[in-house]
């Protein structure tokens, strides 16, 4: 082994040293025969090194070239005494940054093997999201107490009234501060030139950073130069350089640390860093977990920003456990990332499909999936505010059916919370915590039996809250059957663990806590009941229906509970259970029982095991739709609003539930064109145009529909949904004028306005086409209840264009010539008040 080393050695500096201890280590790998006692490594490395030496004196061409290799390291030597390595190579940082960053790293949410990094570079997918300041001081339970713990605490007197009344304070001062893009305020360098972002776990923390240096990274070299370096550095990474000897502050983290991604030279980055010409962003403050170190860190921070005042700084870090002070006393400004909104979340569904799916067919069904499923489950909407767990739903939904599919969607989201996203970062809080000790499995355990304690408590599901005291317990006694030493003082490092790392409870203050989201307590508890179900046969079939179902199908807050066990065991119990239901007497809980019942049977893969149970429930639904009351009188309008309440739920349960059944779609049709109801005719429009847009034959029914429909209100319905739904048709725009100047009916032709304005706000023709209608439509009034589309133009002008001359204009002439009193009295009172704001 050593005699087929030494030519290698002899031709490499790396090699002119021998590591004893690895040797010992490899030998013990190797299971190679047991060495005899006295046996010395260090004896042998030494005699090792004695032979090379020996064999680069004897060759000539050997000396020649260790001289050589002797005169550079004395150069560099001396360089390094002075603190300077030679290269300031920034295409080398460039492209340090571009491999270490550009590829969205998937691989902690992704378990499966494809393969997403030639199609996703984060520059392309990252969404900058919004932005909220802090408000005054910083008080991270207003970030975790929701608004009716609050409440509940307070009159239950287990929360101090004046404390309530100052966190109450300070929410309402927090959602008071406008909402602005973080791109926005990262721009404003002279009015914000240090930062810190805050955030929960996977809201996109450290993207933004990353995404800032890559912004620098893909730029032409010739256009960087003149750009501040952004400098970006892992704060775990430093802290491990640091402990390692390898740096003392952050230009020999750059300068000479293993951790950094390219060395940059430290007298030239200095110079940078004098100019102003850089960018310094700290990612991860929250990672480092010694509550001393983090001091240092944050002393070094503030210390640098003196030391180089010009250079602009963000810092970022998790909410809960951050303390602001020191830095808010250095004058660093504090935001806090919003959750994504509908917008944005569409916007990323939109690019992950273009980016990760050639096939074009296959993009737009797995795309309108992921939307569907959106649009259906408020709790997965509830999820998609987080970049992290929207990029689960990506993923997941690419072979799965969601919604269907949530509960794996939900324990996959629990697993990264848990588990995989500190392993990935080899981040450990506490040895007492090792993950390959109490790993992601053991947590889930735990928290399924904390949520089915929650359920069982007086408040219910509906609570989502239990004592500190029982979730200690509820910890220590599973622990305690795992036979962990110190059970008790472990539960407190979990509950801790899961508050302030897993981003899974919160504390709720007066000694309690509770689900950050409300879907991981109903996902828990539901598992919790599958598994004595299942696994431990705690609860029996009929237990399952009395104690479970019968007890909780009317109760709101258990129906995504309920659903989820339907989806969870197997199809033919689930039918059992929907029969169940469907023997309730439900009348007055308005069907509640019906329409869980097909919500149920929604969760069911293979629905042939219950076909005779499908049947008889489909059957009841369509009977709903004709629903009626005995004492029902026209003159009621609570009655009135019962039964059209009733009747459209049933017809959308039936819409959703048998949408693959090829009777559905024509047995809609007929609701839509002859229901005696309008509102379900309605309805009815508003499936057919929704739940079948691919359908090609949805487009003309529609058009037709809302042409020549008897009832107008229908034709109204199908002019918006037609809109919707096919707003980018090059046909839908010239029809929707059409039809906004010519239908007989005035309330489609205001319809008609309403939806090209919404629209088309933006298109400079729609301006001067909202004047034509206004001033010339030939609308004729022949009763107070009618629609009048010239008052429906003004509308939109007054709310879309109020700064326009030609506005004010209209109105005049509106209030002096128009023949219908409601519009001139409308145009007297919109002149006064856009008057009365000029002189303002």
């Amino acid at each position: 082994m050593l005699k087929s080393a030494k030519p290698g050695c002899s031709r490499s500096r790396d090699r002119e040293s021998l590591d004893a201890e690895l040797l010992e280590q490899t030998w013990s790998q190797l299971d190679l025969t047991s060495l005899p006692p006295r046996f010395k490594w260090q004896t042998i490395a030494n005699q090792y090194l004695a032979e090379v030496q020996e064999i680069l004196f004897d060759s000539k061409d050997l000396r020649d070239i260790l001289n050589a290799q002797n005169l550079d390291s004395i150069q560099k030597n001396t360089q390094e005494t002075a603190g300077i390595i030679p290269e300031f190579d920034l295409r080398q940082y460039q492209e340090a940054l571009c491999e270490r960053y550009s590829n969205l790293n998937l691989s902690s949410v992704d378990p499966n093997t494809y393969d997403y990094r030639e199609k996703l570079k984060v520059w392309q997918i990252f969404i900058f999201q919004d932005v909220r300041s802090i408000y005054e001081s910083f008080l991270p339970q207003a970030y975790e107490i929701p608004k009716e713990h609050q409440r509940r605490l307070q009159d239950s007197n287990q929360l101090d009234a004046i404390d309530l009344e100052n966190l109450e304070t300070y929410r309402r001062g927090y959602f008071s501060q406008p909402i602005v893009s973080v791109l926005d305020v990262i721009n404003d360098k002279q009015k914000y030139p240090y930062l810190v972002i805050l955030g929960d776990p996977g809201s996109g923390k450290s993207t933004l950073l990353q995404y800032l240096a890559l912004t620098w990274a893909i730029s032409p070299l010739n256009s960087v130069t003149s750009l501040p370096i952004p400098l970006l550095i892992e704060l775990r990474t430093y802290i491990r350089s640091g402990e390692s000897g390898h740096c003392k502050n952050f230009l020999e983290f750059f300068h000479q640390s293993p951790g950094s991604i390219c060395h940059l030279n430290q007298h030239q980055l200095q110079e940078q860093l004098k100019a102003g010409e850089a960018v310094v962003m700290f990612d991860g403050l929250d990672e480092i977990f010694d509550p001393g170190k983090r001091e240092d860190v944050i002393t070094a921070i503030h210390r640098f920003t003196n030391e180089y005042p010009r250079v602009r700084v963000i810092v970022t870090s998790r909410i809960i456990g951050y303390k602001p002070q020191r830095l808010q006393d250095a004058e660093f400004h504090h935001f806090i990332l919003q959750d994504l909104n509908a917008e944005q979340i569409q916007d990323f569904v939109r690019r992950w499909h273009e980016l990760t799916f050639t096939d074009t067919g296959e993009k737009v069904r797995i795309s309108e999936r992921m939307k569907r499923a959106l649009a259906y489950s408020s709790t997965i909407r509830d999820l998609a505010g987080n970049p992290l767990l929207l990029t689960i739903m990506a993923i997941l939904n690419r072979g799965q059916e969601l919604p269907r599919d949530r509960a794996e969607l939900y324990n996959q989201a629990s697993r990264v919370l848990l588990y995989q996203w500190d392993v990935e970062r080899s981040l450990v809080e506490d040895s007492r915590l090792d993950p390959k000790t109490i790993d992601a499995k053991d947590k889930q355990e735990m928290l399924r039996r904390v949520a089915y304690k929650m359920q069982a408590a007086p408040e219910g599901l509906a609570g989502n809250i239990i004592s500190a005291e029982d979730l200690e317990n509820t910890l220590t006694g599973y622990l305690k059957n795992k036979d962990f030493d110190r059970p008790k003082e472990r539960a407190k490092l979990i509950i801790n663990q899961l508050r302030t790392r897993n981003f899974i409870l919160c504390f709720l203050g007066a000694d309690s806590y509770g689900f950050v989201h409300r879907t991981f307590l109903e996902y828990f508890c539901a598992s919790e009941v599958v598994y004595r179900f299942e696994k431990t046969r705690q609860l029996s079939l009929n237990e399952l229906k009395i104690e479970i179902f019968g007890k909780h199908w009317d109760d709101e807050s258990w129906q995504e509970v309920l659903c989820l066990i339907a989806g969870l065991i197997d199809g033919r119990f689930t039918g059992e259970l929907i029969e169940f239901l469907m023997w309730q007497d439900g009348e007055a809980q308005k069907f509640r029982n019906l329409f869980l019942a097909a919500k149920c049977l929604d969760e069911v893969r293979d629905r042939k095991v219950i076909a005779a149970v499908e049947s008889q429930l489909l059957e009841r639904l369509k009977e709903l739709t004709k629903y009626d009351l005995n004492d029902y009188t026209f003159r009621d309008t609570k009655n009135i609003n019962l039964v059209r309440e009733i009747r459209t739920q049933a017809l959308a349960a039936v819409a959703a539930t048998w949408k693959d059944d090829p009777k559905t779609l024509p047995w809609l049709k007929q609701c839509a064109q002859s229901d005696d109801n309008s509102a379900v005719r309605r309805a009815a429009v508003q499936e057919i145009a929704q739940g079948w847009k691919d359908d090609p034959e949805t487009l003309p029914w529609l058009k037709q529909c809302a042409q020549s429909d008897d009832n107008s209100a229908v034709r109204q319905t199908a002019v918006q949904e037609l809109v919707r739904g096919w707003k980018d048709d090059p046909e839908t725009l010239p029809w929707l004028k059409q039809c906004a100047q010519s239908d007989d009916n005035s309330a489609v032709r205001c319809a008609a306005v309403q939806e090209l304005a919404r629209g088309w706000k933006n298109d400079v023709t729609i301006f001067q086409w909202l004047c034509d209608i206004a001033i010339n439509d030939s609308f004729e009034l022949q009763s107070k209840f009618q629609d009048n589309p010239r008052k429906a133009a003004l509308e939109i002008m007054v709310k879309q264009y109020s700064d326009r001359p030609q506005t004010l204009e209209i109105l005049r002439d509106r209030f002096a010539k128009d023949p219908d009193k409601q519009v001139r009295n409308f145009a007297l009172k919109q002149l006064a008040k856009l008057i009365r704001e000029t002189i303002i």
